[in-house]
């Protein structure tokens, strides 16, 4: 899964892909790397983010939704929470819907559903507290348990909404609020979320806590330098955990590592 941010205030990328015309340059660079779904936002949700107008989202993802779809052919997936971002995207042709706050804003489960009716498949994520604050002192009693705990009560609502089990991926919200620790160890653990059933997608693209891991005040190259390698290591990791969608800023050095990894399964399986 390709990043594609249509905000001023990404933390890695805000601005660049606010023009239609760069953005679909950037989703056509993403599918020839080998990405096999666009996400599309508009909105940020970085730690202190603050909320975009309904309007101004709409305005932002939509023409890039129809112009992705029907220019590049590409499978889109929508990043929102709002229910009529949602519905205006799939109406677009997105065939995912990819919500931080798993269908929690009023009438998003109800759009989700009706989506999911027409094949559109919804990714369920863990958040505690919000982009304003979530970064603030983040504290769980037991981070595994306690996102499991919230992902399987959060897929039995939506299975109850009317959305197919099939049709559920699930996600752990690396680096909403978590500490670097609490990321490690849901990464260390992701074996126990795939256990679920629920296909797993892993977003740990250039997060600050490879930043913390590496030590590094003042990051050489940006975040395309010291945050690169270890993204896709992370990336790695999590697929040999069981994920099976990782969203990605860096699309061609994520896909080869991935293709080393499969291709040595498949040696290793082989008999000699």
């Amino acid at each position: 899964m390709g990043i594609l941010n249509i905000t001023t205030d990404s933390f890695s990328d805000g601005g660049r892909f606010i023009d239609k015309e760069d953005a679909l340059r950037q989703a056509e660079q993403m599918l020839n790397e080998g990405a096999d779904i666009i996400d599309i936002g508009g909105e940020s949700t970085r730690p202190g983010a603050s909320q975009v107008d309904q309007q101004e989202e709409l305005d932002r993802v939509i023409p890039v939704v129809e112009q992705v779809v029907a220019k590049l052919g590409a499978r889109v997936s929508i990043d929102t929470s709002k229910p009529v971002v949602m519905r205006e995207a799939v109406a677009a042709g997105a065939v995912m819907i990819n919500d931080v706050r798993a269908l929690a804003l009023p009438g998003a489960s109800d759009v989700a559903a009706a989506a999911a009716s027409e094949g559109v498949v919804v990714c369920l994520m863990h958040m505690q507290g919000s982009p304003e604050n979530m970064q603030e002192n983040p504290h769980y009693n037991n981070v595994v348990a306690d996102v499991s705990a919230f992902l399987a009560d959060a897929c039995e609502k939506a299975i109850e909404s009317g959305i197919p089990a099939a049709q559920l991926l699930i996600d752990p919200g690396f680096g909403f609020g978590k500490t670097t620790q609490h990321n490690l160890q849901l990464l260390h653990n992701l074996d126990q979320l795939c256990g679920f059933g629920f296909v797993v997608l892993a977003g740990l693209s250039r997060k600050r806590m490879f930043a913390d891991i590496l030590a590094a005040e003042n990051e050489t190259g940006g975040f395309q330098g010291t945050r690169l390698h270890a993204s896709v290591a992370a990336a790695q990791i999590a697929v040999t955990r069981g994920a099976r969608v990782v969203r990605v800023h860096d699309v061609e050095p994520t896909v080869h590592a991935l293709k080393v990894l499969e291709w040595t399964r498949q040696q290793g399986q082989k008999e000699l």
